[in-house]
């Protein structure tokens, strides 16, 4: 019998570990891989990250590979790293999160390896063979590998994730670069990133999302009371729609071309529940809807809803959340 060897890719910011790292190892471990899990972490300064990621249940090894060249994970000097350490070491399987980290570096990965990169797998058959969404989630296909490497990006919803504390995997340095620090295709110029306060939607527990039926960007206010009624664990998002209608920035879009979410509770408010929509939050646990189009797509999947004016029970929601709360 072949051995069977997995490296899950981490994704981090060299301080934290992303959580959906967390369900790439739970689907990792649904390989029974025969030679262990590893989880690669590279980044600059990033050994914390990589102490984080020891403790991981179900991880076998950490790891690590520590440069300057790493320091903002351009796409180009990981690719080149990665196919370097995989060919090394003959790695049957790799797979990361389905991410825009993800889908930057594995299309550049398998390209390098000369492999088939599989996207946002939901469910593993076997060794070679996963299920995938096509057509905005409408329907489902099967697709068998028969690459030396199977390149996959796993959707982190659609996995449990391994548990975070638990694991004792050793630590290992990884010394070569495989040539990534000649790699001058592209170069960091700046980052410009929105602080907050809220988590990032794909880690919220509950999502409060707008729709185009906000009328304007002024109006999600209303959503953000809403979410800080709720509490730390509450996000604001938004559909495609009022993202393209300028309402909010488009880090907060909700769907198929947008972030993938599965919180406890997702609440849709003026949202119609398109197509693309409903992919990228359908696998919420509970999903509750505010429209006044008592036909709205939304009301098919929603378990609970109400056919209203939403800016009449918005500050109605918001009022009865904050005397639950005795706020």
């Amino acid at each position: 019998m072949e051995a069977k060897r997995v490296l899950v890719i981490a994704e981090h910011n060299n301080q934290q570990l992303n959580s959906a790292t967390l369900n790439a190892v739970g689907a990792a471990a649904q390989l029974k891989p025969s030679e262990g899990i590893d989880v690669l972490v590279v980044g600059s300064k990033c050994g914390a990250v990589a102490k984080a990621a020891q403790t991981i249940s179900g991880a076998s090894r950490v790891l690590l590979k520590d440069g300057a060249v790493f320091e903002h994970h351009t796409a180009e000097s990981l690719a080149t790293f990665l196919q370097g350490h995989v060919t090394k070491v003959s790695y049957t399987h790799v797979l990361a999160a389905s991410s825009s980290f993800s889908k930057n570096l594995l299309p550049r990965l398998a390209a390098l390896l000369d492999v088939q990169p599989i996207s946002d797998v939901l469910s593993i058959k076997s060794d070679d063979t996963f299920l995938r969404p096509i057509y905005a989630g409408n329907a489902l296909a099967t697709v068998q590998s028969k690459d030396k490497t199977k390149l996959f990006t796993v959707r982190g919803t659609a996995f449990s994730a391994a548990p975070a504390t638990g694991g004792s995997a050793s630590l290992e340095e990884i010394a070569d670069t495989y040539g990534a620090e000649t790699t001058r295709a592209s170069k960091f110029v700046s980052l410009e990133a929105a602080a907050s306060e809220r988590p990032d939607l794909t880690a919220a527990k509950i999502v409060v999302s707008g729709g185009r039926g906000m009328g304007n960007g002024d109006n999600f206010k209303i959503l953000y009371e809403l979410a800080d009624a709720f509490g730390n664990k509450a996000a604001v998002g938004a559909s495609r729609a009022a993202v393209d209608a300028g309402f909010v920035p488009n880090d907060l879009q909700v769907g198929q071309t947008g972030k993938i979410v599965a919180p406890d509770f997702y609440l849709a408010v003026g949202i119609s529940g398109a197509i693309q929509h409903l992919a990228g939050m359908k696998d919420s646990k509970i999903i509750a809807a505010i429209n006044k189009d008592e036909e709205a797509p939304i009301f098919q999947v929603a378990d609970y809803g109400l056919v209203g004016d939403l800016f009449e029970h918005v500050p109605k929601l918001t009022k009865a959340v904050k005397a639950a709360k005795g706020l």
